[in-house]
């Protein structure tokens, strides 16, 4: 039996990195040069990876944006940014002291556009204590983004502070919601929608902010009880509503289904294993909801050159391989498998461009336990609940591919 287990663990060892992870494979890659907003090439130009990284270059330029828009209210424009970000292929939360997200670009949307914190960069009376909210200066007062919840800076980089409206549906609740980009400690982005229970299980569920509006009438104290001195109170409620600043929402554990870095642990499509996942905060009405994307901290490690002044010019001193996204998307396979750990029944799917392919189950010694054919696009569901605790390897493949997927039964 040890034989057979030494042969299928180098097996598998060798078979699963064929499986090209979300962090390469995601992005929006513009192929054929098409040219947007003031002639600058739209959405991703490059992907390249690593053993440990990935190279994201791209303009700032949504496809979305139309050619000759002029944003109102904003006397600004945006500019191809040629940014290079690069993003960690192995992800780790950060048990040190937390990493707040500053002012610029603190993550990437899936077309290549930066992601934003909640704050515009102003405080009251430049005191640097009450923080302008983007949202209500940017958004609800002064009007200056575009339908799709985007505006450029006076640097010129096109942003969002918010959901990016134009890449994934707000109304669909009936299904899980898209992987819409990666903050820049590696860690996905996603839609408002994903299972109920955090091992892929469960209805769909909308998650939802964990923040609310402060409990106060003035702006003189902050929320850790300190009481400030005159000059550095805030506005009166009655020229600027809570909301306003940032100052003015407060974390209450439990009362949302994120936590306060606005994430969970659970699985998705595609992650079946799990992950740590920050997800878009929408209210009732689907309209932004505090903290919009990520909270006031990190979750993960931070890598130097995505962050602060003059940054998002990575230099690329490795080896790396170029992601053709349409050559290594033929090829690949996508494969869902959830929950992970399973108790009763496994649910997997294939999403490619094969029609088909064998898929077998097998347990740790590499005995074959199942064996089937499995049509792309159609959801699966197997009865596992008398199978004995353990690991268990579930394969797919063709003359030409294949790939092995690890899961737990309880």
């Amino acid at each position: 039996m040890k034989k057979y287990f030494t042969v299928f663990f180098l097996l598998v060892s060798f078979i699963s990195k064929a499986q090209l992870s979300p962090t390469i494979t995601a992005w929006i890659i513009n192929n054929n040069n098409s040219i947007g907003f003031a002639g600058i090439e739209t959405n991703v130009q490059q992907v390249q990876y690593s053993t440990n990284n990935v190279y994201v270059s791209c303009s700032d330029i949504a496809s979305w944006i139309p050619v000759g828009y002029d944003w109102p209210n904003n006397p600004w424009f945006p500019q191809d940014m040629a940014f290079t970000f690069k993003i960690t292929l192995n992800p780790q939360h950060n048990t040190g002291a937390p990493v707040v997200p500053w002012f610029g670009h603190i993550g990437i949307w899936k077309n290549g556009v930066s992601i934003y914190n909640p704050m515009d960069a102003k405080t009251y009376l430049d005191s640097g204590v009450w923080y302008q909210n983007a949202v209500f200066f940017e958004h609800l007062d002064m009007e200056t983004m575009d339908s799709c919840l985007g505006h450029p800076n006076g640097l010129h980089e096109y942003h969002l502070h918010v959901h990016p409206k134009c890449l994934w549906d707000e109304e669909d609740s009936s299904s899980h919601a898209p992987l819409l980009g990666f903050a820049f400690d590696g860690f996905p982005v996603y839609g408002s929608y994903t299972y109920a229970n955090t091992n892929g299980t469960g209805a769909i569920t909308k998650m939802t902010s964990s923040y609310r509006l402060r409990n106060i009438s003035d702006r003189t104290t902050l929320l850790d009880g300190t009481i400030l001195q005159p000059q550095y109170y805030g506005p009166s409620l009655a020229t600027y509503p809570l909301g306003a600043y940032v100052q003015d929402y407060e974390y209450v554990p439990g009362l949302g289904t994120l936590d306060s870095l606005n994430g969970r642990f659970g699985v998705t499509p595609e992650y079946p294993s799990g992950t740590y996942a920050y997800f878009v905060t929408l209210d009732s009405n689907n309209d932004p909801a505090y903290p919009y994307v990520l909270g006031p901290a990190y979750y993960g490690i931070m890598q130097p050159g995505n962050t602060g002044p003059n940054s998002g010019y990575n230099t690329i001193s490795e080896s790396t391989t170029v992601y053709n996204s349409v050559k290594d998307a033929e090829a690949e396979i996508k494969f869902s498998l959830y929950p992970n750990p399973v108790n009763d029944n496994l649910n997997f799917k294939l999403s490619s461009s094969k029609v088909f392919m064998t898929g077998s189950i097998y347990n740790s010694f590499g005995e074959l336990l199942k064996t089937g054919t499995i049509y792309s696009g159609v959801d699966y569901r197997f009865d596992v609940s008398t199978l004995p605790s353990g690991i268990y390897f579930f394969k797919l493949f063709d003359s030409t591919q294949s790939v092995i997927e690890k899961f737990v039964k309880e």
